[in-house]
């Protein structure tokens, strides 16, 4: 189907697979239509396996009695298994993404101490170092304010990062592999 988007300030709105798409003014006007919706085995397998491998995530420090689901950890299943062929969902930028900006948060407690300025300018500088390394991993910046602003144990967290990171792989690798016709994952490792 073709899609017309000759005119957006007009108010002539494009019309894709049917329906109208409505017309946004000069530099809020899209390029291209916005991706078709996935089928709903595919929606119904990603958030299966997301909240498989995050209640499993949620096993693990209960009987650890840590904290091993955190936000961030959350932000990137929704990435591994919503959009698994992205940059963003590769292992390398998974796993060494969050303990990139792990270390980056832990630099700025150190240095500036846990104030609010502190996880923000922490955060942005996160995104430069994961840039800088080819890890970039938005959730992972969140990563960095969870250390700022909570301070947590290194000897305690980092190890459990990496290993809830590490889980939400090898979930994603597995469950790619279970169910015909969806997406590889990985597309790389690292």
């Amino acid at each position: 189907m073709s899609v017309d988007t000759s005119d957006t300030r007009t108010g002539r709105a494009a019309r894709v697979a049917g329906r109208p798409r409505p017309a946004l003014p000069g530099a809020l006007a899209g390029r291209a239509p916005a991706p078709a919706p996935p089928a709903r085995a595919t929606a119904l397998h990603s958030g299966g396996v997301a909240a498989a491998a995050l209640l499993a995530l949620v096993g693990i420090g209960a009987l650890l009695h840590e904290p091993v689901l955190i936000p961030p950890i959350a932000a990137s299943a929704a990435i591994v298994y919503g959009v698994p062929a992205l940059p963003l969902a590769q292992p390398r930028s998974v796993v060494a993404g969050h303990l990139l900006c792990a270390a980056v948060g832990y630099l700025g407690l150190a240095l500036l101490g846990d104030a609010p300025w502190v996880a923000a300018l922490g955060a942005g500088v996160a995104v430069g170092v994961m840039t800088l390394a080819r890890t970039p991993h938005s959730p992972a910046a969140a990563t960095t304010v969870v250390v700022v602003l909570q301070a947590p144990d290194p000897v305690v967290f980092v190890p459990l990062l990496a290993g809830a990171a590490l889980l939400l792989v090898l979930a994603g690798t597995a469950a790619s592999r279970a169910r015909r016709g969806a997406v590889r994952y990985p597309v790389y490792w690292w």
